[in-house]
């Protein structure tokens, strides 16, 4: 009868088809998680980082205060890929070797450097020497509340904060932890590897 429904098997066929069109708008996503979590570019080897599961995003409550004295959500620099290092205003011999390793993996990325962006979250308001201002002009000097910044970044057991270098996708989900004391060339491969199979950012 003309208006009355197919049948069966063209409730099934309309049922494939919606599937089909899943699978295919989900591909790409779980393409390039199965190139970096499975097959593994580097030839087998696991990431250099340690993987956070489940993600954790920016709490939209951590609010920072910028070079220029004005607050702003930490949030609002989703879109690029985040390297973050946590240290007090003073920076030690310690916390100047991370802001040079940032500096030195972010440059080495080449063309793709634009997409990352280097934070140092300071957990006091205390003065910058000039010293470490001008050697790192590109890096995002921000001051953050010390417990906010605590209850969202993890660290491996018998370390602190301090003494990692954390890596944030642009979606704003805390992605890895780089140990105590690490390797920059190997953060570099990670990075390197993640800009090369994601296009966000």
């Amino acid at each position: 009868m003309p208006g009355q429904p197919n049948g069966r098997g063209s409730w099934q066929r309309g049922r494939w088809m919606l599937l089909l069109v899943a699978i295919v708008c989900g591909a790409p996503i779980a393409i390039s998680y199965f190139m970096y979590y499975v097959v593994k570019p580097t030839g087998g080897t696991t990431s250099y980082g340690t993987l956070v599961e489940p993600q954790r995003p920016i709490p939209d409550s951590l609010v920072v205060t910028g070079e220029d004295g004005k607050p702003l959500k930490l949030a609002s620099l989703r879109g690029h890929w985040l390297m973050i290092s946590v240290d007090s205003s003073a920076c030690d011999k310690a916390c100047a070797t991370k802001l040079y390793f940032m500096r030195q993996i972010r440059a080495a990325q080449g063309a793709e450097r634009e997409r990352v962006v280097e934070v140092w979250l300071r957990t006091d308001a205390g003065k910058v020497a000039d010293v470490i201002q001008k050697a790192y002009p590109d890096t995002d000097m921000l001051v953050a509340d010390p417990a906010q910044v605590s209850a969202w970044l993890p660290v491996d057991q018998g370390t602190q904060i301090s003494d990692h270098l954390y890596l944030v996708d642009p979606n704003g989900n805390l992605m890895m932890r780089f140990p105590k004391d690490p390797n920059p060339s190997k953060i570099k491969g990670d990075l390197t590897k993640l800009l090369k199979w994601s296009r966000i950012g």
